[in-house]
């Protein structure tokens, strides 16, 4: 992994003064997308690189909004986990100019919502992390996007004994959107990177 953070340091945008340069990190669930942020971030900060991450799963609605819904399962993890339009107005296209960001984050533990407000430096790498990052509507608001291409199987495998009991919300939510994530938005062809995790 550390030959594909040297790889993409030097690939990356410069980050000059006065401007900011927005990193995506895509790839599917467990495909080692969070490990490799931390890595990114650690070289930066040795470089002394002001650097501001967004995890987009701090971001999903309440499970009133994307379960038990009249859809199907994999359409409700694809199209209902996140307000896209939400977080196209709040968080992508104010990235580059806005001081200050008013962000709706999600509490796993009380299924409620909280207010986050994140200051934006005038010098920075922001990092976005998540599943779907290339979805049509966000696609366009980064400088630089990375894909991480993982086998399901490798992926499965890193799921707790308890999550891979539940073969059948695999089969139904997760892998049918992660197919037609790739079916629809290519996100290897799309990336500028990709790297085998």
């Amino acid at each position: 992994m550390e030959d594909y953070i040297h790889t993409l340091l030097n690939e990356i945008p410069p980050v000059e003064k006065g401007k900011r340069v927005v990193l995506g990190i895509d790839g599917l669930s467990r495909s080692g997308k969070t490990t490799f942020v931390k890595k990114v971030q650690h070289h930066l900060q040795e470089k002394n690189i002001p650097i501001c991450i967004f995890h987009i799963d701090d971001y999903i609605v309440e499970k009133k909004r994307r379960y038990d819904t009249d859809y199907e399962e994999w359409y409700e993890y694809y199209h209902l986990q996140w307000d896209t339009d939400w977080l196209k107005e709040n968080l992508f296209i104010k990235l580059k100019t806005s001081e200050e960001l008013n962000l709706i984050t999600y509490d796993n533990q009380s299924d409620t919502h909280n207010i986050q407000v994140v200051r934006l430096p005038e010098t920075c790498l922001i990092i976005v992390e998540g599943v779907f990052l290339q979805r049509n509507e966000w696609r366009r608001f980064y400088d630089y996007l990375v894909y991480l291409d993982c086998p399901r199987e490798i992926r499965y495998n890193r799921e707790s004994d308890v999550t891979q009991s539940n073969i059948e919300k695999f089969r139904n939510r997760y892998w049918k959107a992660e197919e037609y994530y790739l079916d629809t938005e290519s996100p290897k062809k799309q990336a500028d990177l990709v790297f085998q995790n």
